[in-house]
């Protein structure tokens, strides 16, 4: 019961702090950012005290473990397999370049439009 009042709580405040930044729309942009940028660090560190949060927080750490054990291409072969990449979207854009000429032409000559 708890974690849903602190989550209810964090929504609370989030949408307080966007209806504060329309409500006082005449005052300065930053302060009005600088105001929803607080409120979502509060509503966030509020939400991180429940279950749910805890489970995120968790899984952040999890992913950042395994983001170290990723093997990184090297630049040469990231360049390399861009440049394939390249050729292979040009080679594919004239064959259905090709395709749809054909298409075109074959339409043509079955309608008699074709001349």
């Amino acid at each position: 019961m708890a974690d849903k009042i602190k989550l209810t709580l964090a929504v609370l405040v989030v949408s307080g702090a966007i209806g504060a930044f329309y409500y006082y729309a005449d005052h300065s942009m930053l302060l009005r950012v600088i105001g929803i940028l607080v409120a979502m660090g509060i509503s966030t560190a509020i939400a991180m005290q429940t279950a749910v949060g805890q489970k995120t927080l968790g899984f952040i750490r999890e992913s950042k473990v395994e983001v170290r054990k990723v093997v990184w291409p090297t630049r040469k072969e990231t360049l390399q397999t861009t440049l394939v990449v390249m050729v292979m979207v040009v080679v594919v854009a004239i064959f259905l370049w090709l395709v749809d000429m054909f298409l075109l032409w074959a339409v043509r000559f079955l309608t008699g439009q074709g001349g």
